[in-house]
């Protein structure tokens, strides 16, 4: 029997729960002083920041800590029935698939501001929707070693993640975390 549309958003999403975690850890751990180190240690092109400051390897060292240790949970919690029922995979190879998860959600993060860069657009400023996409591709497109990335996957994970960033997004802004609703 076909899968149900809603069964799959679940599964997707419980998939890209590495890349997510990934993708959050630069914001909060921004206050770690650990590896505060700019990843374009501030050269520039023409002017411009390569990547700009925002961009460390401290985002980058843990956002992939808390994908692998996201990717270890899921490892975990596969001995239960619910949760083999909402995954893709048996997560056997969970320490590589985490690290490719969370790797790459912030290569396509770092690939999307380059190019923010080089045409101008500040740091933080809407650039819809790469904003909402690049981690996603880039965790998938690294993924592909340890998980079989189908088109449907791919497509519901980015349609997915665009609407749970507008959610999310907006309730950081009502609940005054954020001055701007994207």
């Amino acid at each position: 029997m076909p899968e149900s549309f809603a069964m799959l958003l679940l599964k997707c999403f419980y998939l890209m729960l590495p890349a997510y975690f990934a993708n959050m850890a630069p914001v909060m751990v921004k206050k770690i002083n650990l590896f505060a180190v700019p990843i374009d240690f501030n050269k520039k092109i023409n002017g411009s920041p390569l990547l700009g400051k925002n961009k460390t390897y401290r985002g980058l060292v843990f956002g992939i800590i808390f994908a692998v240790i996201i990717a270890y949970l899921q490892f975990l919690l596969y001995g239960r029935e619910f949760f083999r029922e909402i995954s893709f995979m048996d997560y056997q190879n969970w320490l590589l698939f985490g690290f490719l998860m969370g790797l790459g959600a912030l290569t396509g993060d770092l690939v999307k501001s380059f190019f923010k860069r080089r045409m101008g657009i500040e740091p933080g400023k809407k650039f819809i929707p790469f904003d909402q996409a690049d981690f996603v591709i880039g965790s998938l497109v690294f993924a592909i070693p340890v998980f079989k990335v189908t088109i449907n996957i791919f497509a519901v994970s980015l349609l997915l993640s665009f609407v749970l960033d507008v959610i999310v997004n907006h309730l950081a802004f009502y609940l005054r975390i954020r001055n701007e609703k994207w």
